[in-house]
């Protein structure tokens, strides 16, 4: 399709979130380069973009798409993660000259961003991993958008991206997060705070369907309540919603008919993955992946359902309790979600800004919640040591919140309700409030069958024990 202008910007992939942005772009009256993998989608998308195609420029492969961009070419790639990525990559490679840019704005592994940023560098050419959440939703009418890559790269999309995010007390939720897969990784983070959210609202929904016995509607309504405070996000009001929506044939609750078997996409399980690698452990996170992965063996839980449980329980606790528990449970998840992106940044020198990053996350992203404000104030602040948990508006809300939680998790373990994200809330919360833990007993066990040695805290140096009775 020849057109006689240049476009500011290419999107190559017109999926779900490709065709989303290339619309929020062309409705900002940027002109937009597209193609994608199947040619046969391109007028298609033409097609149902209704006027906004007065800013749609069509192609049928990345070559040609190339020569519709004004120089130096941005091209943002909007297709499935791994090899697709390489293998784009390889095909535009030879059209490509110093100064152009590539911009990955799929769920990408953070390695394979930094990987390919330091082997396009070679060639003079910038490549760019941008994390974009907010869903089709978001994509269409304002993401949070995670930029990682040069300040150079950052100068030449910041127009155009703060123009298409989503906004905060008109604020652009979008950042230049730091280099090469620093983006990415943000992201990533991101996704593992947004699976341990899902995890704890589902835990809490279990213990007031299968604990206090109460219909989805009346679920919703407890839900639909906390919209009203310091629970309010998105999360939150969306499963109030679901929890009302009722199935055209039989008029039951959907959420009573649909089959207790979770999916992933793998970007928590990368969270908790690179957690470890870190050195961190992000338990809420870890614990939500490993439920989904549970409930994928329903044909073992069946079969398992027959066994043993407790003969009886304590009362579980009211909707006010359940609140304040989930308060702090969120709370705690997300200064594991911040300790990891701290450990992350000082392990690749990316200097992020937690603040920032808090702050973007506010509108747009799927984790948008009244907590991030309260988060970003207290980064601002300086908190103690750079721990959220040790910030003096986090140390009151969890004095206060965090019995609430205890009763929670206790009343759930009486009653042998599954409560994995939120015990392990709660035991990140005590391991840290313990001066003097247990792991002396581990060092001394490994000193024992491997000589690993221990520390003493009478002396200074490396010892090992005798271990002779």
């Amino acid at each position: 399709m020849p057109h006689s202008s240049q476009a500011e910007i290419g999107v190559y992939g017109l999926g779900t979130m490709g065709g989303a942005l290339a619309l929020n772009l062309a409705e900002k009256g940027i002109q937009v380069a597209v193609a994608d993998y199947d040619p046969a989608r391109v007028p298609e998308f033409l097609a149902q973009s209704g006027s906004l195609s007065d800013h749609l420029m069509g192609y049928q492969d990345l070559p040609t798409l190339l020569s519709g961009l004004s120089r130096p070419r941005k091209l943002l790639m909007m297709i499935p993660s791994g090899a697709p990525v390489d293998a784009a990559i390889a095909a535009l490679r030879p059209h490509l000259d110093p100064g152009d840019m590539i911009i990955d704005g799929g769920n990408s592994d953070f390695n394979d961003t930094r990987r390919r940023s330091a082997d396009l560098a070679k060639s003079g050419l910038h490549f760019v991993g941008m994390g974009v959440s907010g869903g089709e939703d978001g994509a269409r009418h304002g993401p949070s958008m995670m930029v990682g890559g040069t300040e150079e790269t950052w100068a030449a999309l910041r127009p155009q991206l703060e123009t298409i995010a989503a906004r905060f007390d008109d604020d652009p939720c979008v950042a230049h997060v730091g280099p090469d897969g620093a983006g990415h990784f943000v992201k990533t983070v991101h996704n593992g705070i947004e699976y341990a959210d899902m995890q704890m609202l589902a835990e809490l929904y279990g213990l007031m369907r299968d604990g206090s016995g109460w219909p989805a509607s009346q679920i919703s309504a407890v839900f639909e309540s906390w919209q009203e405070g310091p629970l309010s996000s998105f999360l939150v009001e969306i499963t109030a919603h679901v929890l009302k929506v009722k199935d055209a044939q039989s008029g039951q609750p959907l959420v009573d008919l649909i089959l207790d078997q979770a999916g992933q996409k793998g970007t928590g399980r990368w969270t908790a993955i690179e957690a470890l690698k870190l050195g961190q452990s992000a338990t809420t996170i870890e614990a939500a992946v490993a439920a989904r992965s549970w409930s994928a063996g329903k044909a073992l839980r069946n079969a398992a359902s027959s066994l043993p449980g407790p003969a009886g329980g304590i009362a579980m606790p009211d909707a006010a309790t359940l609140a304040m528990g989930f308060e702090a449970a969120r709370i705690l998840s997300h200064a594991q979600g911040f300790r990891v992106l701290s450990a992350a940044s000082e392990e690749f020198a990316w200097d992020l800004d937690f603040a920032r990053i808090a702050e973007i996350w506010r509108a747009g992203c799927i984790i948008r919640s009244a907590l991030l404000d309260d988060l970003a104030a207290a980064f601002h602040a300086g908190p103690p040591m750079g721990e959220l948990m040790l910030a003096p508006a986090m140390q009151n809300r969890l004095a206060a919140t965090v019995p609430a939680l205890r009763i929670t998790v206790l009343a759930a373990l009486s009653a042998g309700l599954p409560v994995p994200s939120l015990s392990a809330a709660l035991g990140f919360y005590d391991s840290l409030r313990q001066s003097r833990g247990n792991t002396n007993l581990t060092q001394a066990q490994r000193d024992f069958f491997g000589a690993h040695g221990f520390r003493r805290i009478d002396r200074d140096g490396e010892f090992h024990g005798s271990w002779t009775v």
